[in-house]
């Protein structure tokens, strides 16, 4: 029995960001996944966010309906949104696009980083 490592370079990352006054205000990422599975690859969507000051204002429902469009352009035969077992204002947000809860993720941190400084 053999293990063989190899770089999927096929996958890759679609940044979206709103910006106000020059400022970085709101983003999303949509990874696109190919794997052997599947034909087509899937999509992950993570680190939405939106400042604070900015929330209540649709910024994260745009960024949400865009990242699922641009996943269905891509031909992606799921979407995934993930979120912490606290937030379920953001469980409740994902559900109302359409995502359903059917499992959980496990997480190791490998290390331990801060988050970059927001422009």
């Amino acid at each position: 029995m053999e293990i063989k490592k190899s770089i999927v370079k096929k996958s890759y990352a679609v940044k979206f960001e709103i910006k106000n006054k020059g400022k970085k205000i709101a983003w999303a990422y949509l990874y696109i996944v190919f794997q052997d599975r599947h034909k087509e690859p899937y999509a992950l969507l993570e680190n939405v966010y939106v400042e604070k000051e900015f929330r209540s204002a649709g910024l994260g429902t745009k960024l949400v309906a865009m990242a699922i469009k641009e996943a269905k352009k891509r031909k992606c035969y799921k979407i995934i949104g993930t979120s912490k077992f606290s937030n379920t204002g953001a469980h409740k947000f994902y559900q109302r696009f359409g995502l359903k809860k059917i499992g959980y993720e496990f997480r190791m941190d490998l290390i331990k980083s801060k988050p970059k400084q927001r422009d």
